[in-house]
């Protein structure tokens, strides 16, 4: 389980993963042979799997975002999961329970180039796809408590 100074870690790197080790030990009273030593636990427990960069696709090119739903034809599961991973525009999904079998989210630049991809899941899975309007929660971490 995590204590309440693991949390402010914690928190204070969901804010700024770039924060230099003597700023965090301030911002939580410790040293910070101390600090790093949280830090080293928190990731030998896998609490903390990466520290990253938050890169807005926008500043890319990559001006619109669809969700898709796919549902692989019979005997196509193992390939359709494969097309999804080697597909890059396909920045997140989850292989879900119900009538569809993964949940992904796209970035892409013109809906030609959507057409495109959906186009090579076509012959092998069935798609429906939602074009984001906006997005009123990005992704964050639940509640640390």
């Amino acid at each position: 389980m995590l204590d309440d100074l693991d949390r402010t870690i914690i928190g204070i790197l969901v804010e700024d993963a770039r924060i230099s080790l003597k700023d965090l030990a301030n911002q939580v009273g410790l040293s910070s042979p101390s600090t790093a030593e949280r830090l080293r636990r928190l990731e030998e427990r896998k609490v903390i799997r990466s520290f990253t960069v938050d890169v807005d696709p926008v500043a890319l090119g990559y001006n619109l975002t669809a969700v898709v739903r796919v549902r692989p034809l019979p005997g196509m599961l193992h390939i359709v999961e494969k097309l999804i991973q080697e597909t890059p525009e396909i920045t997140e999904c989850d292989k879900v329970t119900g009538d569809d079998c993964f949940i992904g989210k796209l970035q892409f630049r013109t809906m030609e180039q959507l057409d495109m991809i959906l186009d090579r899941l076509a012959e092998r899975a069935e798609t429906n796809t939602s074009i984001v309007k906006s997005s009123p929660v990005r992704r964050r971490l639940p509640p640390l408590s």
